[in-house]
């Protein structure tokens, strides 16, 4: 759920002059303002070296090095997103909405991890996720035109639920009937000591990632693992094709003329024949007029 000025106090006329409360507002919020602009630039430049600071403390050498620092500048950077998450809150007319919002809980789950270090050692690590907040850059840079083409990749993605879902479920299927050949083909000692193990090594080598921690000895296992490894190629390929046909049907009655759907469905009189160009007036089955529409 997006949070933008129309959240703001109301109607603008309300407000018969420009108060501290609003400015801010106009600063935090207003991404088509100067101001506003910059302060999100000034904001995904402070996220990027919080994260980066997040990164270099989980490497032990400069860990050792400069990890007093780096806990400091966590610190004053948490500091300030915890003050910029207040200020958010008191200038909305609806705190409540905005707390809730997607951007209002990732704002807020930035800045809890530093917290949380102080009473759950190693949680600061999780401080990571506030790379999400990059997403305002989408606002800054005015790509919103891509968050239209996201939900038409999203609309695809559930249109194609169903079909998606089936797939998974034959896929699964067949993990676990080659997992338990697998199991009784090569045995314990050759590292197929269980079949859950054995489907664990199906799903790696079907999906071709190969990790090489176990592998078939004999003969028999080693053709089956070849034919598991051709049909991961072709299976692959299935959810692609489900959402990329989704998508396509979707773009494709987005740039359908308005008037397609009536001439297509519109019947000869002579013969009954229907999916007729929208610029036929003669069926193409009989050569009778087409009814005008």
């Amino acid at each position: 759920m997006a949070f933008g000025e129309r959240d703001y106090l109301g109607k603008e006329d309300r407000f018969k002059d420009r108060s501290l409360r609003k400015e801010i507002f106009i600063i935090i919020f207003g991404t088509q303002t100067k101001a506003g602009k910059l302060f999100d630039l000034i904001l995904l430049v402070l996220i990027l070296i919080s994260v980066a600071a997040v990164m270099l403390e989980s490497v032990s050498h400069i860990k050792a090095e400069y990890g007093d620092e780096l806990v400091i500048l966590e610190w004053a950077l948490t500091i300030l997103f915890t003050i910029e998450y207040i200020a958010r809150i008191v200038v909305v007319q609806k705190p409540v909405k905005y707390i809730v919002s997607w951007y209002g809980l990732i704002d807020l789950f930035a800045i809890l991890p530093t917290y949380l270090s102080m009473l759950l050692v190693g949680s600061q690590g999780l401080a990571v996720i506030r790379a999400l907040r990059l997403l305002r850059i989408f606002r800054i840079l005015k790509l919103t035109r891509f968050v239209a083409e996201s939900d038409k990749l999203a609309t695809a993605i559930v249109a194609s639920r169903h079909k998606i879902t089936v797939f998974f479920m034959f896929l699964m299927i067949i993990v676990f009937i080659l997992g338990s050949v697998m199991y009784l083909v090569e045995g314990a000692n050759n590292g197929f000591n269980s079949i859950p193990r054995s489907i664990y090594w199906a799903i790696v080598t079907l999906t071709t990632v190969g990790f090489g921690d176990i592998t078939p000895s004999t003969i028999l296992g080693q053709m089956i693992a070849s034919i598991i490894m051709l049909l991961g190629y072709s299976i692959i390929a299935i959810p692609t094709g489900i959402v990329g046909a989704e998508f396509y049907r979707d773009v494709f009655d987005e740039k359908k003329p308005a008037n397609e759907d009536k001439l297509e469905n519109t019947k000869c009189p002579v013969c009954n024949q229907k999916n007729h160009k929208p610029s036929a007036n003669y069926c193409f089955n009989c050569g009778n007029s087409l009814p005008s529409n």
